[in-house]
């Protein structure tokens, strides 16, 4: 029955379908609810330690700073951590149409002797905001490891093709030659782009600590009878608690909405390179040049059995489409909030900052899978290239024959000719190129007929496209990923 009824509900594919159990956790209300509970024992710690009027733990009260926490207050609240009724919590929300003070009301109810100083001097930002920030920091942590397999694993790859003649398309149309290799670090630059703005990203952010319904700490100021180094001592103290190394010395009742503007655009950003990655293979996979893993039991088609769609990067484009979209929830947001704060934009961060993160991990967890698996197909490659070296070779079978004593313009016009013709055999009778027999025909080219296998080879096309990849994933790829050598085994098994 309960199977039943859960079918009946909308559940969010992000959660259901894509996401990792870690960042699912990370955004579930288990970790919400157990982290309010751990702020409202750090506050109470803290609080603790200047109600003793010392920098260590006491074991009895001191009523002059009008603060009564006791070690067994404390403990309780520490062993109750843990053990949340939700449904209490529910039906306290209910009655109360307050989200912060249900919690608090049963975790009031489990800690009978701590009851009366859980959440004193705080106001529901304590816990909500800086739970927020915890959540964007843990999730930025669970995200630049899979960043940097994700690096890894392409780069590995790009060093293995890195001399692999292919054709380079330009409005994608057949241009000068590169490498197999080399067109995988144009991909990789910009996931180091991405792997710097995420680490920035993290490394600024900051706790909001205790500063109050505004942002002044009046409250915490009257408690500690104007003392101002102790409020501050306190801000100090519940900000190292949650492990963060500082806090935010302004903000009004909330923590600037502009830094989730700041976490949400370095996200939207990473959507955008990987939706041009997958784009990009979706696109060599059309032309047979290279596919995404395909398992061996995989239907690429309901109803025609020989497709190999390529449905990994398919996914990735879609989800990251939704990425970049959802980076116009917090601008707006920021740019709506008066004053000290509004509350419209509770229920929009409730969906769109747990939506980016789940996002973004599913989108990284499904490109390390197909990065670890790409097959390249070098004979479907070479044969593309034969199709269209002849005619980007024309300018060096000039210089050949100029070098040979022939004249410049002659020889011009002669290739022009042949390339007119061998272009009319390509698209008026679906042949192949054969500029390179029209060639060999002539007369005219005689003097240079030994040498045009040389001037056709396909690697004296790709000018220094080799060299460039090893310098670039020696300077500036390899040392990106040596904070992260340690979590570098990890495959990703994508269960659909």
């Amino acid at each position: 029955m309960e199977a039943a009824d859960e079918s009946m509900k909308y559940r969010s594919p992000l959660v259901s379908r894509y996401a990792s159990k870690e960042m699912a956790y990370n955004f579930s209300d288990r970790k919400k609810f157990t982290t309010w509970r751990r702020l409202w024992i750090y506050l109470a710690k803290a609080e603790k330690v200047w109600s003793c009027g010392l920098m260590t733990m006491c074991n009895s009260p001191i009523q002059a700073l009008g603060l009564p926490i006791t070690d067994a207050q404390v403990l309780e609240m520490e062993s109750h951590a843990e053990d949340i009724d939700f449904a209490m919590a529910a039906d306290e929300e209910r009655k109360l149409r307050h989200d912060v003070m249900a919690h608090v009301h049963t975790f009031a109810h489990c800690c009978p002797t701590a009851a009366p100083i859980i959440h004193l001097g705080a106001t529901s930002c304590y816990v909500g905001d800086n739970t927020d920030l915890i959540m964007l920091r843990d999730g930025f942590d669970i995200l630049l490891p899979k960043l940097a397999r994700v690096i890894d694993r392409l780069a590995n790859f790009a060093e293995k093709y890195a001399d692999l003649p292919t054709l380079g398309f330009t409005h994608y149309q057949p241009a000068q030659l590169t490498t197999v290799g080399k067109r995988a670090c144009l991909w990789l630059q910009d996931l180091a782009m991405d792997m710097r703005n995420l680490q920035r990203a993290r490394d600024d952010l900051r706790f909001r600590g205790v500063k109050g319904t505004t942002g002044t700490q009046a409250s915490f100021l009257q408690l500690f009878q104007g003392d101002h180094d102790k409020v501050e001592e306190l801000d100090r103290m519940v900000t190292e608690m949650a492990g963060f190394k500082k806090a935010y010395l302004v903000t009004g009742q909330t923590y600037s909405r502009k830094v989730d503007v700041d976490c949400l655009s370095s996200l939207a950003s990473l959507g955008a390179t990987v939706h041009k990655i997958c784009t990009d293979i979706r696109l060599l996979a059309n032309l047979k040049e290279i596919e995404e893993p395909f398992e061996k039991e995989q239907i690429g088609s309901s109803a025609m059995p020989y497709k190999r769609n390529p449905m990994r990067a398919e996914r990735c484009c879609s989800l990251a489409r939704h990425l970049v979209a959802l980076m116009s929830d917090p601008l707006q947001t920021a740019s709506v909030q008066w004053l000290e704060r509004t509350l419209d934009d509770s229920a929009n961060r409730r969906i769109s900052l747990p939506e980016s993160f789940l996002t973004a991990d599913i989108i990284l967890s499904t490109l390390q899978n197909i990065t670890e698996g790409l097959v390249v197909y070098p004979k479907v490659i070479e044969r593309h290239i034969r199709h269209e070296l002849p005619f980007m070779a024309t300018e060096n079978i000039i210089m050949a024959m100029v070098k040979a004593g022939g004249n410049r313009q002659d020889c011009h016009e002669k290739i022009r000719v042949l390339s007119q013709e061998a272009a009319a055999v390509v698209k008026q009778e679906g042949g192949d190129n054969d500029l390179l027999a029209r060639v060999q025909r002539d007369p005219y080219f005689a003097p240079i007929l030994d040498q045009l296998d040389a001037l056709l080879d396909p690697k004296t096309f790709i000018g220094r496209a080799p060299q460039q990849v090893a310098r670039f994933l020696s300077e500036e790829v390899r040392p990106l990923l040596e904070p992260y050598k340690a979590k570098m085994d990890v495959k990703i098994e994508l269960e659909l």
